[in-house]
């Protein structure tokens, strides 16, 4: 059974990153181009906003660029790929070539540039793992 009455359309998709903070996008591609990795600078253009790293840090600001229930594994294909950033850790965890999640850390707080909702923060362990 539709979780949509008929009329509805389809279920709205999250936003594209790029539409939301589109200096972090930038910043990535050129990261990923560096490091010659050119498959992931392209996919990266195209990742949504999921959800926001759900725990209390204050220097966190890590979102999810997949639908996936916070504190599960990523399993088999998972890479984790640190790059250089200009300020702070940017930390991409990667899964059959595909971002699944982009963690930010220790950088200035970045404002949402497009308007419309953005996914709340989500529960998360990300940092809890030793």
């Amino acid at each position: 059974m539709s979780s949509t009455s008929p009329g509805d359309g389809p279920p709205s998709e999250p936003p594209l990153v790029r539409e939301v903070h589109p200096e972090l996008v930038a910043e990535l591609v050129r990261l990923l181009e560096e490091e010659g990795e050119l498959d992931l600078s392209i996919v990266v253009r195209d990742v949504r906003l999921y959800g926001r790293c759900g725990c209390s840090d204050d220097f966190c600001q890590s979102i999810s660029t997949q639908d996936r229930r916070p504190g599960t594994p990523f399993g088999e294909g998972h890479r984790c790929l640190p790059l250089l950033a200009d300020e702070g850790m940017l930390v991409l965890d990667v899964v059959h070539g595909r971002i699944a999640y982009i963690e930010i850390l220790d950088r200035p707080p970045m404002i949402p540039r497009a308007p419309g909702p953005v996914p709340p923060r989500a529960r998360s362990d990300r940092h809890d793992t030793p």
